[in-house]
């Protein structure tokens, strides 16, 4: 029968075994970290509700403001076709198009 040679790194060790989360103060430490992070993604959600909320409220003056300047053109029409005689002209009540370029 052959002695076999047996060197440090042949001893079984129960280093590297121990789970992660069976250490306690890792536990605390990652519970920590996740409300943290947890509070940080709260102020990002408020923040954006926010602008949203900003955002909402710029368009509900900017349709304000279409609808006074759509309803001072519209009289100023009626001014018009009742002072000429003739039809309003359709064009103007069209919205406009936007800028174009022809090459």
């Amino acid at each position: 029968m052959a002695i076999t040679k047996r060197t440090a790194n042949d001893i079984r060790t129960n280093s590297g075994r121990v789970d992660q989360i069976s250490v306690p103060y890792r536990a605390f430490m990652r519970i920590g970290a996740l409300e943290m992070e947890k509070a940080r993604r709260g102020l990002e959600r408020k923040s954006a509700m926010q602008r949203i909320k900003d955002i909402d409220a710029r368009f509900r003056e900017i349709e304000a403001e279409k609808a006074a300047l759509l309803e001072t053109m519209g009289g100023r029409d009626r001014k018009a076709s009742m002072e000429s005689g003739s039809e309003p002209v359709e064009e103007l009540r069209q919205t406009p198009k936007g800028f174009q370029i022809k090459y």
